[in-house]
């Protein structure tokens, strides 16, 4: 594959300078600049799909920016609200040219591709780092990939969520039925299970990432139901629950802290931690260490973490949940095992079979658990 890459317009250009500048790190400290040290400064790029305030996924990413920030003799140029469209490409180009990046990352899934993979041909002298692609044979030489696995905290989500729920009725908003969205539903539900076997978790699918209206009628539909705790995967968490405080019901956060949001009703949540892996991967690249192929972080090597405990998870709750977080640290506990039925009444997996959460198997999960009310469309 050969592909076109378009030449960079000037009003291309300056839309993507303008973006880089608005979120006030497009350059040098102008004494950093003036400095002998200057061209042994390593610039790196960050580009997010949304706000870097959103209280969700891309505000989790800039959070590890900052720890990049914090490193001595490097520099970080960061862009927001970036579509994952030709403009990906317009922004990292100006990067390049414009801020001197030699290193960026990409963080929205659908940067991926084909976005980073053309851009990677056109700068081959420039590292990409992508969270949440898979590489395959033929992909360009200088990209690499990470993510998390996220879902053992969401099980531990449900935990906290059965353990709060006087109705044993939990919903749950998400973008789309995409597998990574599917495990973390199904992890809530069976978190519940283990707190409360006969609850049940209502999924209402949005269809994008990032619908504030959309979700907030999402908790309205909930919570008529009589369901009292919501949760999600969206871009964003903070509309719904900004929306469950305001109906009085209880919520578990996604990506970021959200409890200063709701701090009655906030039980706790599923953190990513990216400062401490964006920090070794600089470090690696200042050491021309090779890059990350498909790499996966987890709770055992800090990658994730789980939300302070609020007010409404019991104390005996707590100690439960922090009994499986460790097993989970441990890398002994396996949340996926037989016999497990999908929704509608088929074994997924059989008695005796069990499934670490790194095996290749969980990522072709097209299913929702018994217990779950809603559909995949499949």
């Amino acid at each position: 594959m050969n592909p076109t890459i378009r030449t960079l317009t000037r009003r291309a250009a300056c839309a993507a300078v303008a973006a880089i500048v608005a979120v006030g790190s497009f350059g040098c400290d102008k004494k950093e600049a003036a400095s002998s040290d200057a061209a042994k400064t390593l610039t790196v790029g960050f580009i997010y799909v949304g706000t870097k305030d959103d209280y969700g996924y891309n505000q989790a990413h800039a959070g590890g920016a900052a720890a990049v920030k914090a490193m001595p003799g490097v520099n970080v140029i960061e862009a927001e609200k970036v579509a994952e469209t030709k403009d990906a490409q317009q922004s990292m180009s100006t990067m390049i040219e414009q801020g001197g990046a030699s290193l960026i990352f990409a963080t929205s899934f659908g940067y991926f591709d084909p976005h980073v993979k053309e851009i990677a041909l056109k700068y081959p002298k420039v590292t990409f780092l992508h969270a949440g692609g898979i590489l395959k044979d033929g992909d360009p030489p200088n990209i690499g990939t990470y993510f998390a696995y996220i879902d053992e905290l969401e099980y531990l989500c449900g935990m906290a969520g059965a353990s709060a729920s006087k109705t044993g009725k939990l919903g749950y908003i998400a973008a789309k039925p995409i597998t990574p969205v599917l495990r973390d539903i199904n992890a809530y539900e069976l978190g519940a299970k283990s707190i409360n076997p006969k609850c049940t978790l209502t999924v209402i699918f949005t269809g994008d990432w990032f619908l504030p209206n959309e979700e907030a009628n999402a908790v309205t539909n909930l919570a008529d139901q009589g369901i009292d705790v919501v949760s999600g995967h969206v871009d964003s968490p903070k509309v719904f629950i900004q929306n469950a405080e305001k109906r009085g019901i209880y919520c578990c956060g996604y990506h970021y802290n959200g409890s200063t949001l709701a701090p009655k009703g906030y039980l706790t949540g599923a953190e990513w931690d990216w400062g401490p892996m964006y920090v070794k991967f600089v470090n690696d690249f200042k050491a021309g260490k090779p890059m990350p192929h498909n790499y996966m972080g987890s709770l055992k090597d800090g990658a994730v973490k789980l939300s302070p405990f609020g007010p409404a998870v019991p104390a005996e709750a707590q100690t439960k949940i922090e009994a499986v977080k460790a097993l989970m640290t441990a890398g002994t506990f396996q949340m996926f095992k037989g016999p497990l039925m999908d929704n509608k009444g088929k074994e997924v997996i059989p008695a005796g079979k069990a499934f670490d959460d790194q095996d290749p198997a969980l990522w072709g999960m097209n299913y929702l658990v018994e217990g779950v009310v809603g559909s995949t469309g499949s």
